[in-house]
């Protein structure tokens, strides 16, 4: 394996256009951050760059919508985001932002190299272009109804009703978003990056000198590779952006899939002015992109070609990207408000930030889509978190405060149980290495998480709070190698767990962390005096967890409410047919669940003829049994009677659908007698 002397970690950007949820931390940042700091307590020279992508045609329709400049847009998201990763911990070296001077020149200066070499064709199109704004109108700028599932306020890029891929031209009765005319077909000239001219070399980089890359990135660029690469166009029209460095491109700007990823080089280049080509030219650093899967043609496929075509840049050396995190069984919709935002997080959970990084890195979407669910949140914190490593930790420091007055005591002879202790904590060091170095994060914090368990296990076996009564001595040995195994605990998690960890190296008064002296059995001296205990996690309780779902089912209706649209009318019936059905108003004299039944109640109904009436009605979810008693409902009386678990119904109860799929019985606004008559 090729020597580098540095490594050069970058994160794609995230959008200016709303916060940074659960899933983007998760996919990208969490073990972005989990590798520079691996790489930083490694000693190995490292930069960790971020920033805002501020430009493209979402930005613009918010501001267009709000009444404000999209530059007004950025800079609130761009506060937001930055602010929220600076809280979670997320390590960068520098954020910075693609609305900035230095990115603009960047991406200016990149594009007019390329032109200037000739990379670029030019080329004519008819697009879809507003005739009263005068505006020729990117995807997002065109609505209309979805050919497939007809919501009628799909996107000319997507439907994010039914989640199909669309062009504009596809769209039924398409409109302009900013105007809401009928646009019309208009030639325009774009430039292109050939990318049918870089297949060859892509080929057999990605697929000859790549193959350890993840399988789903691999895989995701040999699809595109085995299919023809086309030209991309790199500008279009739009007022918001980076400008056209050229003659003739009035009223274009740098496309923004083009734009961003030169974002990278900017805020190096801001970060490290006089020495920035270091980082991005020299042969001996070595380029990692972390990306969700989203982003795998850009960054592994036209990132490269961009790159390569320049000719003074490096390639990227590997591209660990990581699959979708859902939220309880659903996919992640910002437009549906369906996530777990960061700030949110944050102000829900104060000072739980490890919390959070934990769980996302032991769900962490490696190998394919995973799950997040406040369930297993909670119980990740308090079976894992809290009795296993924090009980560890609490148990070794207030053992040692109670028996040798906060002393670490010093280590005597060693029993067979000592010994296999040791043993099983000898090879930590490589192992969390090896699956770091290799990018699986997950099985590395699990590694680190089973240095915890040793420990637990260990001072739960040898139960020093028993030894102590007869046999002080062996009680300093037992907690000499808790406290030596507490402390390496420290340094494992650090990657992973920076404030926790932060925090017990504190009760250990501990100055430092060196990754060379993991595994160590000496980190702490005897006669080292520890700092005060306290709990390194907290028991997350039902209610809390309660009121997150909650929240979450809160959105979930108010979206259905707004989207709700009534199911199409049925056929036309004749006023014939309608009087075949007799329909009647009945009170509910009695009402009770129907045995291995989840969604049948058994009725008892006075229907006003003297002889109550059984109806079975699948409503058993909507309603408990005794909020029935006494109500009257609607029934349709001349239903051939029905065998339903044994039960012979007599008829049919009447319920509305609610959007969210519930139902509602349906009863009359005033008192009526058993066995009226609904016409």
């Amino acid at each position: 394996m090729k020597e580098f002397k540095r490594t050069l970690v970058t994160a794609a950007l995230p959008y200016a256009n709303g916060g940074v949820h659960i899933g983007h931390l998760a996919g990208v940042y969490v073990p972005a951050d989990i590798y520079a700091r691996y790489l930083r307590l490694k000693n190995r020279p490292v930069l960790f760059v971020c920033g805002s992508d501020e430009h493209g045609v979402p930005i613009t329709i918010r501001a267009r919508k709000e009444g404000i400049t999209p530059q007004q847009v950025v800079d609130r998201y761009h506060n937001i985001i930055k602010d929220s990763f600076r809280d979670f911990g997320i390590s960068f070296d520098i954020y910075s932002r693609t609305s900035s001077a230095t990115h603009r020149e960047t991406a200016s200066q990149f594009f007019k190299t390329l032109y200037d070499k000739g990379a670029f064709v030019e080329q004519e199109s008819e697009q879809l272009y507003d005739e009263e704004a005068k505006t020729f109108l990117a995807d997002r700028y065109i609505t209309g109804e979805c050919p497939h599932c007809h919501n009628e306020r799909a996107y000319g890029d997507q439907c994010e009703k039914c989640g199909r891929d669309l062009s504009p031209t596809e769209l039924i009765n398409p409109k302009s978003a900013i105007s809401g005319s009928t646009p019309v077909m208009k030639k325009t000239k774009h430039w292109y990056l050939p990318l049918n001219e870089h297949q060859e070399w892509l080929k057999k980089w990605i697929l000859e000198d790549h193959k350890e890359w993840r399988a789903n990135v691999y895989g995701q660029c040999k699809s595109w590779l085995d299919m023809d690469l086309k030209p991309r166009a790199v500008t279009r029209d739009l007022d918001w952006g980076i400008p056209v460095p050229v003659e003739g491109a009035e009223g274009k700007v740098l496309y923004v899939w083009f734009d961003a990823p030169i974002g990278y080089i900017s805020n190096t280049r801001e970060l490290l002015p006089e020495t920035w080509e270091t980082w991005w030219k020299s042969e001996d650093t070595r380029l990692i992109h972390f990306i969700g899967k989203d982003n795998i043609v850009f960054h592994c496929i036209v990132f490269p070609a961009m790159l390569k075509a320049e000719g003074s840049f490096i390639l990227p050396d590997n591209v660990p990207s990581n699959e979708f995190l859902n939220l309880e069984d659903d996919k992640i919709s910002t437009s549906r408000n369906w996530a777990v935002w960061l700030d949110e997080y944050l102000t829900d959970f104060p000072g739980k930030q490890d919390v959070l990084r934990y769980v996302l890195t032991a769900n962490a979407p490696e190998t394919k889509d995973n799950n997040f669910t406040w369930r297993d949140f909670q119980a990740r914190n308090n079976n894992e978190l809290v009795a296993v490593y924090g009980n560890f930790v609490n148990r070794a420091l207030v053992l040692t405060k109670k028996y040798f007055d906060g002393k670490v005591p010093a280590c005597g002879e060693l029993t067979e149980a000592d010994r296999a202790v040791i043993d099983e904590f000898k090879g930590v060091k490589d192992e969390v290495e090896r699956l770091l170095e290799a990018f699986r994060f997950r099985d590395a914090q699990k590694e680190a998480m089973n240095l915890a368990r040793i420990g637990n296990k260990y001072l739960a076996d040898s139960e020093p709070w028993k030894v102590f009564k007869t046999d002080a001595e062996r009680v300093k040995t037992i907690l000499n190698i808790a406290l030596q195994l507490v402390a390496n605990l420290s340094i494992a998690f650090e990657p992973f767990l920076p404030f926790s960890s932060a925090k017990l190296r504190t009760m250990l008064g501990m100055n430092s962390v060196e990754w060379n002296r993991l595994g160590a059995l000496d980190l702490l001296e005897a006669g080292h005096e520890l700092g005060e205990a306290a709990l390194l996690f907290e028991k997350i309780e039902d209610a809390v967890v309660e009121a997150q779902v909650q929240k979450l089912l809160d959105t979930k209706a108010a979206n259905e409410a707004a989207n709700y649209k009534a199911d199409p009318v049925k056929p036309e019936v004749t006023f014939e047919d309608f009087e075949k059905l007799d329909i009647r108003t009945g009170m509910v004299l009695s009402c009770e669940k129907v045995k291995k039944a989840d969604k049948l109640l058994c009725f008892s109904i006075d229907d006003g003829s003297g002889t109550p009436r059984t109806i079975v009605s699948g409503i058993a979810q909507y309603y408990q049994p005794e909020e029935l008693v006494g109500k009257t409902v609607c029934f349709i009386a001349n239903f051939p009677p029905r065998k339903l678990r044994g039960i012979d119904s007599q008829g049919m109860i009447l319920s509305a659908v609610n959007a969210d799929g519930s139902l509602c019985v349906i009863t009359p606004q005033r008192e009526v007698k058993p066995g009226s008559k609904v016409s």
